[in-house]
């Protein structure tokens, strides 16, 4: 099997290609901006016909939320146009697209985990850019897999929980904000979950939900950094309208994973052992 993946040096590609060594009856094609500007849309269809793939795992997308507020023409072209232009491409020569999308897609006002099924309503440019691309793959009928995920973090790249350890090594005190709630994803885990549908006897084309079992705040996350870091530092928990930003963020966004699950037998990682494997890999 051909497979390209775009955002190739982001977290979740950088996952995706340290895995590739164990499927060596597949060809990847690992492409970055240098290769495949997502927002050249005659590039990303150029890079594509000469790939030539049975599957793209489209990965890359504009993933800086608050900056997005500015952007928002770039924005639309990289995780609306260029995702169209995929799920286009796919459509028309009969092969495969599972998209990464996020939690950014719904209100976040709710208080019972989301279900697929759940209405989007995005209190952002960024989710709103990211609704789009996942209308356009839908309403292309390309044999596509959208897979929601949230709060991704990795050895790989710039996250929260390197961003945690920094300032709390620094630091005597840091504030986090304790009123959003949600679950994170270690892309390590992501990654396995694309890699073991790609290669499943199984393919039902749809949206699905991926994070990490468990229930917490940004506080939770970072407290659980600190224990496991043996980290000295006082961390304060904060509300949202304490540390404002450009972009409104969802105040819950916790992801049901019951159909992933049942669909395609993907054990989720509890979130906890997650940040341990994480913390132990760096």
């Amino acid at each position: 099997m051909k497979i390209l993946v775009t955002g190739a040096s982001g977290q979740l590609g950088s996952e995706i290609k340290e895995l590739s060594v164990n499927y060596t009856d597949d060809t990847f094609i690992f492409v970055d901006r240098g290769e495949m500007a997502l927002d050249d849309l005659t590039q990303v269809l150029s890079v594509i016909e000469n790939a030539n793939p049975d599957l793209i795992i489209s990965g890359g997308a504009y993933t800086a939320v608050d900056k997005a507020e500015s952007e928002v023409e770039l924005v639309d072209i990289i995780n609306h146009q260029a995702v169209a232009t995929m799920a286009e491409w796919a459509k028309q020569n009969n092969r495969k697209l599972i998209h990464i999308s996020t939690d950014y897609v719904f209100q976040g006002t709710s208080s019972t985990p989301l279900k697929e099924t759940e209405p989007t309503n995005p209190i952002n440019i960024y989710g709103l850019t990211k609704q789009k691309g996942e209308d356009a793959i839908i309403s292309s009928d390309a044999d596509a897999i959208i897979i929601r995920t949230a709060w991704v973090y990795s050895s790989y790249g710039a996250n929260f929980v390197k961003t945690m350890i920094r300032l709390m090594t620094d630091r005597e005190e840091i504030s986090v904000i304790g009123d959003q709630i949600g679950s994170p994803t270690y892309a390590h885990d992501l990654a396995q979950v694309i890699l073991k549908i790609v290669h499943s006897d199984r393919w039902v084309k749809g949206i699905y939900h991926f994070s990490n079992e468990g229930e917490i705040s940004w506080y939770d996350f970072a407290v659980a950094i600190r224990e496991l870091k043996n980290l000295d530092c006082n961390i304060k928990p904060i509300t949202s309208a304490e540390y404002p930003t450009a972009a409104k963020r969802p105040s819950y966004s916790l992801l049901d994973k019951t159909k992933i699950k049942q669909t395609f037998g993907v054990a989720v990682p509890e979130w906890k052992q997650s940040l341990s494997n994480m913390l132990e890999k760096i």
